[in-house]
């Protein structure tokens, strides 16, 4: 449905107005319950706002505090005003992916400083593995996946082909590549029917199941769009089969370190079994490759990206 003022009432990020009191801000980059967006938002506006603030990140799911000595001393200085100086200390702090969650590693700030975007295009051959590269060039044509919410994200990311998704990689990795900030996808697609669902998920290849009770880092993150609302949150603009559009959005926030020896893969599908409606199979959509790309908040920029990927893969 489109955003309208019965969400925007009860959107905490625009309800900011008069807090004035310093914020220790903690959050998870696998809450895929509260997601990582919402505290993102907020700290957004607390930066306009000039608040006090500091930052901490694991890498877990949905609950999950601080340290305690961080929390002591964050607190110490603003609730009991004792002039500690923590308010020189590295505003972000992030677990690293193996990393225990009371070992968060320092970061001057969130995104890390030095993340910049590194705009990547798709080559063609989405159905089984197309090419994901930072060369000017793309692929040209259209590639169609048929809709069916029966296969699950992780399912589709998996399979070495697929009618159900479009997916795209990039070269193995020679050097780990750190993302972190939001990455965004611009979709420039059709469909056969007025109104379908429209998911993307950002992986890690070969995908490597995660032990009990552990984050999966084959998932980097994730994001869903209305295909309708491509000019608007407000406003709907049904689909005209055979009319292409641009759907333009940005996954949830990360902060991840993608090693050695994996692939970054784009999965564009239709309708995620975890998160969007589940209507009946059968709808295509057809993406034009040519329109479409993603973008990613690289620490070190498209330098350090394309030393990171193998040539084979650029």
């Amino acid at each position: 449905g489109n955003w309208s003022d019965f969400w925007a009432s009860r959107d905490y990020a625009l309800q900011l107005d008069s807090l004035r009191a310093a914020v220790l801000m903690a959050h998870a980059w696998n809450d895929w319950n509260v997601m990582p967006e919402h505290s993102v938002r907020v700290i957004d506006r607390l930066r306009e706002r000039d608040v006090p603030l500091q930052m901490y990140f694991h890498q877990g799911g949905h609950g999950g505090a601080p340290p305690p000595e961080m929390m002591n001393r964050w607190f110490t200085r603003y609730v009991l005003g004792v002039e500690n100086g923590v308010e020189d200390d590295p505003r972000a702090w992030i677990v690293r992916e193996e990393d225990d969650r009371m070992e968060p590693t320092p970061y001057a700030d969130w995104p890390v400083p030095g993340a910049a975007p590194v705009t990547l295009r798709l080559d063609t051959g989405g159905r089984e593995a197309g090419g994901l590269t930072s060369e000017t060039a793309s692929g040209t044509g259209q590639e169609s996946l048929v809709d069916d919410v029966s296969f699950t994200g992780a399912e589709l990311a998996q399979a070495e082909s697929s009618p159900h998704r479009l997916l795209y990689q990039t070269g193995e990795l020679t050097r780990p590549v750190h993302i972190s900030g939001r990455p965004e996808v611009t979709i420039r697609m059709t469909a056969d029917r007025p109104a379908v669902n429209l998911s993307v998920w950002l992986v890690a290849l070969p995908w490597e199941e995660a032990e009990a009770r552990r984050p999966n880092f084959s998932v980097i993150t994730r994001g869903w769009a209305d295909p309708k609302n491509h000019r608007s949150l407000t406003e709907s603009d049904p689909i005209v089969p055979g009319e292409f559009r641009d759907v333009r959005f940005t996954l949830q926030p990360t902060d991840q370190v993608i090693p050695v020896g994996r692939r970054i893969a784009l999965v564009v599908f239709s309708s995620d079994r975890e998160y969007t409606l589940w209507p009946e199979p059968g709808a295509e959509l057809t993406v034009e490759l040519e329109g479409t790309s993603l973008t990613l908040p690289v620490v070190g920029g498209e330098a350090g990206f394309r030393e990171a990927v193998s040539a084979g893969g650029m």
